[in-house]
């Protein structure tokens, strides 16, 4: 199957051709009837008409038509016009010269729109032809050179067939050159959605059953606490839940809310009644909140933060702040996905930034901003 370049070529011949063929037909009709002798004016004339006529019709067919028919007759035509030598005194007055450029062009331009095969013979038939006339109606025994010059349109048929080969090869190698480019670009783009989707489950693992797990482990938190069974479910039904079909929409507040509750902190909440954001945007800002309280509770040394949002649909900022112990960002490993993945990699993957603003007995806070269109 042909590519956009190769398409774009045989377009390109088609009209090239027709325009070549127009752009020639006024100066070979004027020297047609220049050089007629003034018994011959008419009969030259009447030639002239049909040659111009026929261009005319071929170029719109070139402009608009398909098939291999028109090439044929194309052929015909230009064979029947070149037969007027016999009673227009072409041969006499040496006024034959229109007709092989008129033959010469048609030969050239006819590669650029055909088959090998069928542009090869169209100029056998069409060249060929024509001497065969001029042999015929005498030229030899006028001056050869009417012969020998009509005879170069085979020739020339020839090297404009050689070009538009090498012209094709070409469009063809771009056109391969461009599906290699679109195959390669796909599977980066299969690639990087499933370098996303292992690093949206890495993120959910850490923000949910490996942070609950962790805690017990370390006995952060004691195994028989009553919220931790409550809590479990939760992490596995927000694993489970990832799977499903995402709406357009949410609103983050509600989002926000709906975590709130699993923290174990008291949190004092600050926020619009209502903020409707692109699905991917408020469920990034979500879990990068929740992580957040989630540091606060496990690192912080207190039971208690602050989360204001304020903005609307095309910019926001939240802030999550508490009166803990704090730390110093700089020291934090590199090792350590918390900040790194689940609260900057999730606000950087959806346009947002995430500044952190602590020091040692200072408290932390942690600033997530998003503007629409930044993505």
């Amino acid at each position: 199957m042909a590519g956009e370049a190769v398409r774009l070529l045989v377009r390109f011949g088609r009209r090239y051709a027709a325009a070549v063929r127009l752009a020639t037909l006024v100066p070979i009709c004027a020297i047609a009837l220049s050089r007629a002798a003034p018994e011959h004016v008419t009969a030259t004339a009447y030639v002239v008409a049909a040659a111009a006529a026929w261009t005319c019709g071929y170029a719109w067919w070139l402009r608009v038509g398909r098939g291999s028919v028109p090439v044929a007759l194309d052929a015909a035509v230009l064979l029947g016009l070149f037969a007027s030598v016999f009673w227009t005194g072409a041969i006499e007055d040496r006024n034959s010269g229109w007709l092989r450029l008129l033959v010469t062009f048609a030969c050239v331009t006819c590669q650029w729109h055909t088959r090998p095969l069928a542009g090869g013979a169209a100029a056998l038939a069409a060249g060929g032809g024509a001497v065969a006339l001029l042999v015929a109606a005498g030229a030899l025994d006028v001056d050869a050179t009417l012969v020998t010059g009509t005879a170069w349109a085979i020739p020339a048929a020839a090297l404009s067939r050689a070009a538009w080969v090498v012209v094709r090869r070409a469009a063809e190698r771009a056109d391969r050159m461009a599906a290699e480019a679109e195959r390669a670009r796909g599977e980066s783009l299969v690639a990087a959605a499933a370098r996303a989707d292992e690093r949206e489950l890495a993120d959910s693992l850490h923000d949910t059953a490996a942070t609950t797990l962790l805690m017990v482990g370390i006995g952060q938190v004691r195994s028989d606490a009553e919220w931790l069974a409550p809590q479990a479910r939760r992490d596995l039904d927000w694993l489970h839940s990832g799977g499903g079909q995402a709406p357009p929409y949410a609103d983050l507040v509600g989002l926000l809310r709906a975590d709130l509750d699993a923290t174990h902190l008291t949190v004092e909440f600050g926020a619009p009644e209502r903020l409707r954001l692109p699905f991917d945007v408020a469920r990034a800002i979500a879990d990068a909140t929740r992580e957040t309280l989630t540091n606060v509770r496990r690192h912080a040394g207190t039971t208690s933060a602050t989360v204001r949002l304020a903005g609307n649909e095309q910019s926001l900022r939240l802030d999550v702040a508490d009166q803990g112990k704090g730390f110093s960002p700089a020291d934090v490993p590199a090792t350590r996905r918390g900040l790194r993945e689940s609260v900057r990699g999730r606000m950087s993957r959806v346009g947002g930034t995430a500044t952190i603003t602590s020091a040692e007995g200072a408290g932390t806070l942690v600033r997530l901003e998003w503007e629409a269109g930044h993505e």
